[in-house]
Order: structure tokens, then sequence, then C-alpha cells
């Protein structure tokens, strides 16, 4: 996957050929993928993949950024859940972050290149930023990780006899070792968290995976960690964010007193971008006789690494897709890549 202009005739075919053993192809629509080869994406086309084919569709038809790895990593997590695997290279702004984090959260597994040997290491940067990467290496270095992951996974699938109640066992440890408590998330989602990451750590069963979460205190952090991926965006469930707006805050503002203030608690708030969506409902409405209202929004989540980035209020430019240019004129700071929600 590559950043190219849909005006650039790209021969990359050609170079790579020379250099692979393994077959390299330029990708075309419904194009069936086949082990050892190598599909590079057009220069004018998005590209997905869906039921084991590339599906490309015209660049010409979308307004937005050209974020070819993120389009391509959102469609293979949904296509190929926990066995996805996703490598960001180098290159120049995020694209590939939103895609890894979904990866991740379809149970995959994740690689950044090293961004101190990268010519543009902005891309990896990001992508490490995210705190979901399982490794940061070299190229030469990824087939072996790949591999050694690939051979661990297929053990680990092999022995799942008593995979329940060992899990079970995990969580029990978790909640005596931490203030935390996944005892009600769903086990499947659960499962295939922990048996990545005892894959990760070469341990083939789950039992071996326990002794080693009970002699390495630092590995519990990083279990849980791998629980809490954050998935949201702004204003992500449409219908219920028109309900919120059409008939909840009219209602709520209405029965208020003169003197009451409005507040509310956004919990498990994630990066936040839910909270500022609802902030920017609330504030659309007070005017008139509702311009003076107090607003109060309380936001909390156990994830201090997503709440520390809801905080700071910043945003990559492609909330564009779901905030519209009068929101984004109104409420956010256009800064660089970045939109900063206003004071």
């Amino acid at each position: 996957m590559q950043h190219l202009s849909p005006d650039f005739k790209s021969h990359i075919v050609e170079l790579l050929s020379k250099h692979s053993k393994l077959q390299v192809k330029q990708a075309e629509n419904n194009m069936l993928v086949i082990s050892n080869v190598v599909y590079l994406i057009p220069n004018n086309k998005f590209m997905t993949i869906n039921s084991g084919h590339l599906l490309l569709t015209d660049k010409g038809k979308n307004n937005g950024p050209n974020l070819t790895i993120n389009t391509f990593f959102n469609s293979l997590a949904a296509d190929c859940g926990n066995t996805a695997i996703g490598v960001v290279l180098s290159g120049l702004g995020a694209d590939g972050t939103e895609g890894i984090i979904a990866i991740k959260n379809a149970g995959g597994m994740a690689i950044a290149r090293n961004p101190e040997t990268s010519d543009y290491s902005s891309m990896p940067a990001s992508a490490i930023a995210t705190g979901v990467i399982d490794y940061v290496l070299e190229p030469e270095e990824m087939p072996q990780a790949i591999e050694d992951y690939i051979n661990t996974q297929e053990e680990l699938m092999a022995n799942n006899a008593d995979d329940e109640k060992n899990a079970n066992a995990i969580l029990a440890y978790i909640k005596e070792h931490s203030p935390l408590d996944f005892a009600e998330y769903k086990l499947p989602t659960i499962l295939r968290r922990i048996k990545r990451r005892a894959s990760f750590n070469n341990c083939t069963n789950l039992t071996k995976y326990l002794e080693f979460l009970k002699i390495t205190p630092e590995e519990v952090e990083a279990l849980t960690k791998e629980f809490l991926i954050s998935v949201t965006s702004f204003f992500r469930d449409k219908e219920a964010f028109a309900s919120l707006q059409k008939n909840i805050i009219p209602k709520i503002l209405e029965s208020l007193n003169p003197d009451d203030e409005f507040k509310l608690w956004v919990t498990g708030c994630a990066t936040g971008e839910e909270a500022y969506s609802i902030a920017i409902l609330i504030a659309e409405q007070l005017t008139g006789k509702f311009k003076n209202t107090i607003v109060k929004i309380f936001a909390t989540d156990i994830d201090t690494a997503a709440l520390a980035h809801a905080a700071k209020g910043i945003y990559k430019s492609n909330i564009k897709k779901v905030v519209s240019a009068q929101r984004l004129q109104n409420y956010f700071i256009s800064e660089g890549e970045n939109y900063i929600v206003k004071p």
C-alpha cells in the first residue's frame, strides 16, 4: 500500500520484480489473493479486501484525504479478524494509525518500523503512539517475528480444551492485582486478546501464560491495555446523536430552573470524541432563554492514556469525514494536520 498521486504512473511493479523471488503484480478488481504473490495498489485506486478478493474503487470519487492504508487496514480487520497482520513502514502523516487500531481491535497483530531509522518517520511514530503496536522492528527483522507469531498462534489455538477455565483464572488474577475487573466482558473477545498476549510472550498455552503473569507484574498492565483498545469517533452512532439533539437535550433544557446547572457524565469516554460531540450538540441549543445556562460535562475512563488524549482535545484531520464544515469552523481550530477543540 503506497501513497501515490492519481496522475503519477508508478513503475514499482517492474522495480520490485527485479529484487523479489515472489511474483509481483498490480492489483486488479476482484482478484483472488493467493500465497507468495505481492499485490500493489494502482496509483488511481483505493483498495479493500473482502472474502479474500481485492476490490478497487476510483480515487476520483472520494473528496476526502487519500488515506489508502487506513482504508485497506480497516477492510483487512473486518475480513480477516484475528488473523490480520498490519505493518507500518515509513511515510508522512498518520495514515495507517486508525487501521492499525482496527486490526488490533479484531485481535490481530501490528508491527511498525523504528521511526529513528525511517526516512519518513511520522507514519510509524503515529502508529506507535497509539500504544497498540506489538513490535517496533527494522524491516529485515519483521519476517521472523511474523513467522514466530503465527507458529505460536497455531499451537495456542490447538490447545483450547481448558481455555475458558484458564481465561477466568487470568481475569481473577488481574482483579486481585489491579483495580480493574473484566469479568463482564465478552469471553470470546477477552480470550482472543489473552491468546494474542500469550503468543507475544512465546507461551504455547494459557496455563503457561498464567504462570508467566504471576512472575511478570508488568505483563498484567500490558494485558489490561490489550483489553482497553479505544474505538470511537465523533457522532459515532448517528441515530443516537440525532435523538439526543432532537428529543433529549431540548427536554432537559426546558425542565431546568433558571439557576440550575446542566450536568452530564460520559462514562468510558475513550479519547474524548463522544464527550465533545455531546458538548457541540448542547452548545448549538444554548440560545435565547438558554444562553446563560451553565453546562458541566464530566468524562471518565479507566484507560489513562486515552483520557490524556481526550484532555488535549487534538484530533487528526480525518474527522472531516464525520464532522461538518460548519461545526469544524465553530468548534475547532485548524492547526497543520490537526483540529484542536476550541476552549
